[in-house]
């Protein structure tokens, strides 16, 4: 399953964690468009400039082998990714160990901890069908099958069962819906819209 991925047949999550961050275009190389966050740098490992990288996403090692990862203070502006050359990456148990090229020794990768890695949303692998990934969610209208307004899914959250939209109309009612085939019954991106099998006073 692609990272960051959600599959309506199965109601299973892949990357609830991975989030998107809208990025402006401007000179040196800087993305254009949306950032998908897929993880985070936790630090060094070993000498050799090598850090150990926390995987929000599902299925690291799909983006791991993009040729490129884009960094990011958290907190710091969006236009402030920068991307960098990703030379090495291998998976170890849950964390991965990536070589990259702007981390060129352990003083470096020390320095470097706490730094977001992303990539632009046009880089990610392309989903199979019944997959979605959780940034193009964010923002679509949600109507029921009475063609009655829920909102809008303002989030995702995941549960040991399943996922879970929150979903808010604008006026302070937030609803929390199971992401699962009986609940979501169709997931139009073109038209900005998920329809669903929930009444509203539920």
């Amino acid at each position: 399953m692609p990272a960051g991925s959600l599959s309506a047949g199965t109601g299973a999550v892949a990357g609830p964690d991975a989030r998107p961050a809208d990025v402006e275009g401007r000179e040196g190389g800087q993305a254009t468009g949306e950032i998908v966050v897929l993880g985070k740098i936790a630090g060094p490992h070993g000498l050799q400039g090598t850090v150990r990288v926390y995987p929000f996403a599902d299925d690291p090692l799909a983006w791991s082998r993009l040729p490129q990862w884009w960094l990011c203070r958290e907190g710091e502006a969006p236009d402030l990714w920068r991307p960098t050359r990703l030379i090495k990456c291998d998976l170890r148990k849950e964390v991965l160990l990536a070589q990259l090229e702007c981390v060129a020794d352990r003083s470096a990768a020390e320095a470097a901890a706490g730094l977001l890695v992303g990539v632009p949303h046009q880089a990610l692998p392309p989903t199979a069908a019944d997959e979605y990934y959780w940034a193009d969610l964010l923002g679509l209208a949600v109507v029921n099958t009475h063609g009655q307004s829920l909102g809008r899914i303002l989030g995702l959250i995941e549960t040991p069962a399943n996922a879970v939209l929150r979903v808010g109309d604008g006026q302070g009612v937030d609803r929390l819906l199971p992401f699962v085939a009986a609940v979501v019954l169709e997931v139009d991106l073109a038209q900005a819209r998920v329809r669903v099998d929930w009444e509203m006073d539920w």
